[in-house]
């Protein structure tokens, strides 16, 4: 299925409360979410049937959406309940959720404040990147060019598709010299996250992650550090130099496609995926299926 274009495969797609053949799902070329980004979407996971934190990205997508000035005319119930029907209607258990609002095409210019704003939800199946062993040798990120913006230039808060553009020419550059992503600085200097993921260090036994004052606070970053904590790791948010990456011994990074994913290497800097990661990387898998997120949660 992976070989098969986006744009040709079979299904369907919830699209403005109707659904729709997969194929059919498509917007006109004048739309203004294509020419000015005007468009918020969410990166979430179901396994065994069960969208993993489903309401936390639903919320977060209707802020998202308000950070760029428009409002998604669907509340949070009615996300989640179509979420879930496109789910079972696709028949997947382990499978990635796509929500994504954006305006419309009624006006096309820099100010568009009359555009419709629509709303769309797609499904395909997706099992997880690696084999737990395979994941446990870690995997090399390249130093990125581009930087973070400063969160006065851009709305750092909000998961908009045009902060995406600097990470898809970050992580081509990486993969063209043979890195499976890039690590990014922001605007500062200090490091900031991957391109579609948030990153952790342990140094002496504690667990050390930037904080996210210029790029997303991920679901899955919250989720790792309340894991951590339940695990009895020190976790320290703070600003980290590059300097500093020489100086820790283990590194991950972290999202719903990447889960916990152990690092090796960052350009110059070595790690060996050791105790803590391989400790939260278990804890996140358990934390993902069903019934024990429904046990941790009673």
């Amino acid at each position: 299925m992976a070989s098969v274009p986006f744009d040709s495969r079979d299904g369907v797609i919830w699209y403005d409360g109707e659904f729709v053949d997969w194929k059919d799902a498509k917007v006109h070329v004048l739309t203004h979410g294509l020419h000015y980004a005007s468009a918020v979407f969410e990166g979430e996971r179901a396994y065994g049937g069960v969208i993993f934190k489903s309401r936390q990205h639903s919320e977060r997508l209707i802020e998202s959406g308000r950070i760029l000035g428009f409002t998604i005319p669907y509340g949070v119930d009615e996300i989640e309940a179509a979420k879930a029907e496109t789910l079972k209607r696709m028949g997947f258990k382990d499978a990635y959720v796509r929500p994504i609002a954006w305006r419309g095409s009624e006006m096309m210019g820099v100010s568009a404040q009359q555009n419709t704003i629509h709303l769309a939800i797609a499904v395909w199946e997706w099992p997880s990147y690696f084999k737990p062993e395979e994941r446990l040798k870690g995997i090399r990120l390249d130093q990125a060019e581009y930087r973070r913006p400063d969160p006065r230039t851009a709305p750092s808060r909000s998961k908009a598709a045009g902060l995406y553009m600097i990470c898809t020419i970050s992580k081509h550059a990486a993969e063209a010299k043979g890195y499976a992503d890039a690590l990014m600085l922001d605007y500062r200097g200090y490091v900031a996250e991957a391109t579609g993921a948030n990153v952790f260090f342990v140094k002496d036994g504690a667990l050390h992650t930037p904080t996210p004052d210029c790029f997303l606070n991920g679901i899955t970053r919250q989720t790792v550090i309340e894991l951590a904590r339940r695990h009895g790791i020190e976790v320290i948010e703070r600003h980290i130099m590059p300097e500093e990456l020489s100086s820790f011994t283990e590194c991950f990074i972290c999202g719903t496609a990447a889960e916990v994913t152990p690092v090796s290497e960052i350009g110059p800097h070595r790690f060996t995926p050791a105790t803590i990661s391989e400790t939260l990387m278990n804890a996140y898998m358990a934390e993902v299926q069903p019934k024990a997120a429904a046990a941790a949660a009673e």
